[in-house]
């Protein structure tokens, strides 16, 4: 119960009420605490929970009390009992299982209760409290006070449990709840066990024992332990002797008796003894290369595209790919017209259980919203953890079902690692493939949104989850060429990962894929872009850009050939991570081998022998291109986006966060005059003519 505070636990139960998904039961055991303290100590945590679970559209059933209150119920002609359940609050219940009923004497002095004593008092402190009237009294006048501290709670009498779990299997068209009232640390002896708020940090069973001075601490601890161990198998009934005790002897029913041919059963239905990962994979057929096409060739002149744009386009092409089409999964939380999706709709269809019972306001026209039980595509509405987790569903089929399914989420970038992280780490330890799309990406790229929407650090959390791929592409032929090798490495090579990428609401014109061979490039993580070397150049930098930044980085590179004489060649970084960790892999071969021929890393062999400094400019913090920065020798200088987002022009918050082709333009004249290659007096002069503040303040602290 302590658990449903988690705004996932309860978040999505509306969908398995709506989806009325009767093959779904829910066990939620209501032992009143959490680890600090009472879950509700001033209210009642279960009627809460049945309130919530009915107004979602579930079965709940409620397993309160034992057998042994039954007859008390049955006497209870005027509600008297019932009422008073009601009115306690699950503090006071608390009380009752937890209470020391010691008196200050006897705790102060260490006074050891018997078992029988402790009943007494505690059946005693019951009757004064709870069967606090005349009337409550008198129900229970022919019960003693031992009797009374027994009465069990609902979920320790296993006929109840039995009929809840009976009743929850047999009903129907609705999913199921049962919410069993337990005592936390149930049979736990002494007085530090059952119903405290320290049972969840209890370490080792004892109770308090009569001392002999000249015991020594070890042993009085270890009789402490046996006194205990002695109560919790007279109140289990467990068939060890006093001497078989001190051994903390383990107990295992007789291979032959009910409880062990049950768990053994049950272990066989389930597969087995041992957890294990299906290792048997089916590959995919590999989509038809003509799907890539559209994006391969570029746009028109003036004819410009996002790479989100870029990515519906391919994605109406794959879906209707004979080989694949029908296993893609997309998944969209309530975006879908932010990113150009809705043509879509009409063509694939929204999935609905029940079909669409309406007719959309929008019939006829192309953005048909078209819900249908054979619909393909899954509209989660605004619940990016609920989309996840379709995406786990869907990322995880190749081994649940042996169905190569493959997803592909598309959301705000901003809702992704930083909004659903836990989910994705589950996500790699599951070994989920599939693609996550952050769309609307980049700190300055998503204008006018502030800081809540716009994503400057996705791919620096991404670096650290072990099975992502990050890729940051800035042109549609990088988006085809990176997509088709995910479905080839995941779908049909079995390669255990899923991507992650980037996607951008800027359009500018894409230009033809220039060579097939750059396709290793794109994949591995980098690629000479275009070189300008004007006649006489002073000298030489070397650009590396990314995402809708390489346009800028391109502009940069214009100034530097027609204004300093600079020669430069500019690099489309596609992969950061990916460039670190093939990096960090040679490292350590190198490092493990010290007498083998040592592997040279692709950034090195890209960007190791080129001269110049190395300047580095993206949507995102400069923690992201340094992660190679490691491996260039001192050479790369990086431009980001570290601060909070804000509501301006593109153009604005370029110039804000400097990373626009002037500050690009600055820090490669810097690292010229760092360098000894030009005389400062440029750099200053630079300053001047482009416009660059040397007195504005650093983004981060604004």
């Amino acid at each position: 119960d302590g658990e449903c505070d988690e705004p996932e636990t309860l978040g999505c139960i509306g969908l398995a009420g709506r989806e009325r998904l009767d093959n779904l039961i829910w066990v939620i055991n209501c032992n009143l605490q959490r680890l600090d303290g009472p879950v509700r100590g001033n209210g009642k945590i279960i009627q809460e929970l049945e309130g919530i679970f009915r107004g979602a559209g579930w079965n709940v059933i409620k397993v309160i009390w034992g057998s042994d209150w039954d007859p008390l119920l049955q006497a209870d002609h005027t509600g008297a009992l019932a009422r008073r359940m009601m009115e306690v609050v699950d503090g006071e219940y608390q009380e009752y299982i937890g209470r020391d009923v010691r008196t200050p004497e006897e705790i102060r002095n260490k006074v050891v209760l018997s078992e029988e004593e402790d009943l007494e008092r505690r059946g005693a402190f019951i009757r004064e409290h709870f069967f606090n009237t005349p009337e409550l009294r008198a129900l229970v006048e022919h019960l003693p006070n031992s009797r009374l501290a027994t009465l069990k709670r609902g979920g320790h009498d296993p006929l109840k449990v039995y009929a809840a779990y009976k009743a929850a299997v047999e009903h129907k068209g609705q999913p199921t709840v049962i919410l069993v009232k337990t005592i936390k640390g149930y049979g736990i002896p002494g007085t530090g066990g059952a119903g405290k708020n320290t049972t969840h940090q209890l370490k080792k069973l004892a109770v308090e024992i009569e001392r002999e001075p000249s015991l020594a601490p070890e042993e009085i601890s270890k009789r402490q332990m046996i006194a205990a161990l002695r109560l919790f198998r007279d109140r289990f009934e467990l068939p060890f002797t006093d001497e078989q005790l001190g051994e903390v002897p383990f107990y295992r029913p007789p291979e032959d008796s009910p409880e062990m041919k049950y768990l053994r059963d049950r272990r066989r239905a389930l597969g087995g003894f041992q957890p294990f990962r299906n290792t048997t994979f089916t590959p995919s057929s590999p989509p038809d290369p003509k799907a890539f096409e559209p994006l391969l060739k570029g746009t028109p002149p003036g004819k410009g595209q996002s790479t989100t744009l870029a990515w519906v386009v391919l994605m109406t092409q794959i879906m209707k790919d004979p080989a694949i089409g029908k296993y893609i999964v997309p998944i969209v939380p309530d975006e879908g017209q932010t990113f150009g999706m809705p043509p879509m709709y009409k063509s694939f269809g929204i999935y609905s259980s029940i079909g669409q019972l309406y007719t959309p306001v929008d019939k006829g026209t192309l953005t048909e919203y078209k819900e249908s039980t054979n619909g393909q595509i899954l509209q989660e509405g605004i619940n990016e953890a609920g989309a996840m987790c379709s995406f786990i569903a869907a990322g995880t089929a190749y081994n649940t079902y042996g169905v190569n399914t493959i997803p592909f989420y598309i959301y705000y970038s901003m809702f992704g690692f930083q909004r659903v992280g836990d989910l994705i780490w589950a996500a790699a330890d599951a070994r989920t493939r599939g693609f996550l799309l952050g769309a609307t990406a980049g700190r300055t790229t998503l204008n006018g949104e502030g800081l809540q929407h716009q994503d400057g650090h996705s791919h620096l959390v991404a670096s650290a989850v072990p099975t992502c791929r990050a890729y940051d592409p800035a042109f549609a032929y990088e988006l085809a060429v990176i997509i088709e090798e995910g479905i080839h490495a995941m779908f049909i090579r079995n390669e255990e990962c899923f991507y992650y990428l980037t996607l951008y609401n800027e359009s500018y014109d894409m230009p033809p894929m220039p060579s097939p061979q750059i396709r290793e490039g794109i994949i591995r993580g980098i690629y000479p872009f275009r070189s300008l070397r004007p006649q006489g150049a002073i000298a030489e930098v070397q650009l590396l850009g990314s995402g809708p930044i390489l346009m800028e980085v391109l502009r940069a590179q214009k100034i530097l050939a027609e204004q300093y004489n600079v020669a430069s060649t500019v690099y489309s970084v596609t992969s950061y991570q990916m460039l670190r960790r093939e990096a960090l892999e040679c490292e350590r071969y190198n490092r493990l081998h010290p007498l083998a021929e040592k592997r040279v890393s692709f950034v090195r062999q890209v960007l190791g022998n080129v001269p110049g400094p190395i300047i580095a400019a993206s949507d995102y913090v400069r923690a992201v291109p340094e992660l190679i920065g490691p491996f260039l020798e001192g050479r790369l200088l990086a431009l980001g986006t570290d601060g909070f987002g804000r509501s301006d022009t593109r153009k604005a918050l370029r110039r804000f966060f400097e990373i626009d082709a002037e500050h690009v333009t600055v820090a490669a004249l810097y690292s010229l005059a760092e360098r000894q290659e030009i005389d400062r007096s440029v750099v200053q002069q630079a300053l001047e003519s482009l416009g660059v503040s040397p007195d504005a303040p650093p983004p981060w602290t604004v």
